[in-house]
């Protein structure tokens, strides 16, 4: 088979299917996965899909929208499942973080909700707004440069206010893993810069993510699997991916556990 019409083929199946595999396309064609993994890399450059660990998705299947509050309204379930999960985690007299992810803001709901007495610091006003119902919460701004796209606080002057803290737990979202250099990513600088700040400044810290994210991986990595505590999610990702983080020592805690 020649090379366009194998290319060819793979897109019809991910037409079809919305996701194929390295390994079973190296199969199916009876090539290596190195092969696969150059024909894949092509295709992504002519926008035909998005690469994602072990594989590749249609490019109009990503979900992540570039701007946080866009996402406001994507997989909320999925997104609940993990907040409880994270909720559980808490306990009163803490310091804890919750940066920029519309994850965060259904833990906010939650904390909001409850009898628990914490002191809360964001950056992102809707998480502040939120906390702000429950009179039992020390609720902190960091300020800083606001960005509309996230609506919160990023840059310099919210990276200085973070530091000033020294967090029990920190919870951070994240766009995704780039399995290949083991590191979470966000959408940019500023975001991921904050997030390594309250990492710095935690003592424990958690990735709160949904399961599909482990699929796919953005342009900015702000921290190492072996820099958090552990990784908060609605469901499990698969065996390949379970059995890679725990080689690389990251505890997994599923919403439906």
């Amino acid at each position: 088979m020649f090379l366009n019409e194998r290319r060819a083929e793979i897109e019809a199946q991910l037409r079809a299917e919305g996701r194929v595999l390295v390994k079973e396309l190296a199969e199916r064609f009876s090539v290596t996965e190195d092969c696969i993994r150059k024909d894949l890399k092509a295709l992504e450059n002519n926008g035909s899909l998005k690469r994602i660990y072990g594989g590749a998705v249609l490019s109009r299947d990503y979900p992540l929208e570039r701007d946080v509050v866009n996402r406001r309204n994507f997989h909320i379930e999925q997104k609940r499942r993990a907040a409880r999960r994270a909720f559980a985690f808490l306990q009163s007299g803490e310091t804890i973080f919750l940066d920029v992810s519309t994850t965060n803001m259904e833990l906010a709901g939650l904390i909001a909700a409850s009898t628990l007495r914490l002191t809360v610091v964001s950056n992102m006003v809707d998480i502040l707004q939120i906390l702000s119902e429950n009179p039992k919460l020390t609720v902190i701004g960091t300020g800083g440069a606001f960005y509309a796209g996230v609506n919160g606080f990023l840059g310099a002057e919210s990276i200085r206010q973070i530091r000033q803290y020294s967090f029990e737990k920190a919870f951070l979202g994240c766009c995704g893993i780039d399995f290949t250099d083991r590191a979470f990513t966000t959408l940019g600088a500023e975001d991921g810069l904050c997030k390594r700040a309250a990492i710095e400044c935690s003592r424990h810290k958690y990735v709160v993510m949904e399961r599909e994210k482990f699929y796919f991986n953005e342009n900015y990595r702000y921290a190492h699997l072996d820099d958090v505590s552990g990784i908060i999610t609605d469901a499990l990702p698969d065996r390949e991916l379970r059995e890679l983080l725990t080689a690389n020592e990251v505890e997994l805690y599923s919403g439906t556990e």
